[in-house]
């Protein structure tokens, strides 16, 4: 990562995290060649292209990036674990340890609404792990256990709670990220309900 952000050391298991630009992945990127029906408005292929582009993931580096006193303070308290697979990282509803970064592997999200488990998409390397969680009430909103062997780095809330506070833009930039995640969820709903209708409309035209 460039100079005034935080790099993210590992301090925990004798063992250091990789330092560098970490990127997430926008697993929701791409466009389809039909207009979409939300509510009353049909959305055209190509306002659906800029309302993706306008909710893509951001770099880490950038959403991390902070003066160096406060990126010092960061790197000091970052924990480095490493997961077999099968290991819980963390459960529902439990307190929330800090931010999640996913350094290697691949986990697996899922979460209890009304009676129900829903699977959520993986966390794959790079990923900012827990906005919602971290910046809201302090409980986590689903439970997250490992895929493959990995390793996931945390910025502890105590470290997050003093950078907040040296540095109020770094809290501001989080919070935008989530709303950007919230709408990438909300997006993805909506195409998987077209989608499941599409499918319908075909079985019922062939029955």
């Amino acid at each position: 990562m460039k100079s005034g952000t935080s790099q993210i050391r590992s301090t925990d298991r004798a063992r250091e995290a990789p330092v560098g630009r970490w990127i997430g992945e926008d697993p929701h990127s791409g466009t389809g060649f039909r207009a979409e029906t939300m509510g009353d408005v049909t959305m055209q292929p190509e306002a659906r292209s800029w309302r993706m582009e306008a909710v893509q993931a951001h770099p880490l580096a950038e959403l991390l990036e902070c003066p160096a006193e406060t990126g010092n303070l960061l790197n000091g308290a970052a924990r480095c674990f490493d997961f077999a697979a099968g290991d819980i990282v963390f459960r529902q509803s439990e307190t929330c340890q800090g931010l999640y970064v996913v350094v290697s592997g691949q986990f697996q999200r899922r979460a209890e609404r009304m009676e129900a488990r829903l699977t959520l998409s993986p966390a794959r390397t790079g990923d900012l792990v827990e906005l919602a969680a971290a910046l809201g009430d302090g409980r986590h909103t689903y439970a997250m256990s490992a895929l493959t062997a990995g390793s996931v780095l945390l910025l502890p809330m105590e470290a997050l709670s003093q950078a907040f506070q040296n540095y109020p833009v770094l809290r501001m930039r989080l919070l935008e990220e989530l709303a950007r995640e919230v709408s990438r969820a909300y997006n993805a709903c909506c195409q998987n309900r077209t989608a499941r209708a599409r499918r319908r409309g075909t079985e019922a035209s062939l029955a």
